[in-house]
């Protein structure tokens, strides 16, 4: 197994907390929930083809409605994104990490090919200029980080999860340095941002991981089933371009710390 194909220990049976069960009344509610996120996506489909007219802050709030419309609450603090090339990085639980980061910034996304195959979110994502990787073939790994790179000098910003897989949330994985590459060649910060999913009071959730064999819509609906969910995006200042740093020191001072008790200060968002 390659470098650029890492996988996580995590799966849904060890790692994603076993739903209780699910009452007749809360069904109607999380099919409400699933229908309010597809029309959204279809609603993003159709506005694709008018691109860069579509103001930045209407882009952040979609993403935050799709969050919200699954019934997860949102909160966002740290630092503002800057404008011009930036590489945003994050560690990886769910499928809800994507709109959350583009919550932050909106941003062309680094994706696995499988992810071209998904409904309805695979189209959106390949007509919003998702950059798909082929993470079996390592000998594509130079041409993808030459491509990244290209995408940042023109002033775009690159969404990354260089964990290359999805880890429960209790527990994470170390960042690959391959993305941080095309940053050193670019010339751009780096902006990290760590995502935590808790629930009302504080509790820490694996509700919404999506990892191991689980599959989509195992993982839409228990999160669509799940009652309190906050997800915690915690944006970090962003780690400026310096002349003699490595991609291994860069991954390094991007890399999250452990996971630790909720500090939810500075608040610059609640959906």
């Amino acid at each position: 197994m390659s470098a650029w194909l890492p996988t996580a220990p995590c799966t849904p049976r060890a790692c994603v907390e076993a739903s209780a069960a699910v009452r007749a009344r809360a069904v109607p509610r999380a099919v409400l929930r699933l229908g309010a996120v597809l029309l959204l996506l279809l609603a993003g489909i159709a506005l694709t083809p008018f691109g860069a007219r579509i103001p930045p802050s209407l882009i952040r709030r979609w993403c935050r409605w799709i969050v919200r419309a699954a019934g997860v609450r949102v909160r966002i603090t740290g630092a503002a994104a800057p404008t011009g090339g930036l590489l945003l990085v994050a560690n990886h639980i769910s499928w809800l990490d994507i709109p959350l980061l583009a919550a932050v910034r909106p941003a062309r996304m680094l994706a696995k090919t499988e992810v071209r195959h998904w409904p309805v979110a695979g189209a959106l994502a390949a007509r919003g200029g998702t950059l798909f990787i082929d993470r079996d073939r390592l000998r594509a790994l130079p041409d993808t980080v030459a491509r990244i790179a290209g995408a940042l000098r023109e002033g775009a910003a690159v969404a990354a999860f260089p964990e290359g897989s999805t880890w429960c949330g209790r527990a994470q994985g170390t960042f690959r340095r391959a993305v941080f590459q095309a940053a050193l060649d670019a010339g751009v910060p780096v902006q990290p941002v760590r995502i935590r999913y808790r629930l009302t009071g504080g509790t820490a959730s694996t509700a919404p991981a999506y990892v191991g064999e689980d599959t989509l819509l195992a993982s839409l609906w228990r999160v669509a089933t799940t009652r309190g969910l906050i997800a915690e995006v915690e944006v970090r200042d962003p780690i400026p371009p310096e002349t003699g740093t490595d991609r291994r020191a860069l991954a390094r001072a991007a890399q999250p710390p452990e996971t630790t008790a909720p500090s939810w200060t500075h608040t610059v968002l609640v959906a």
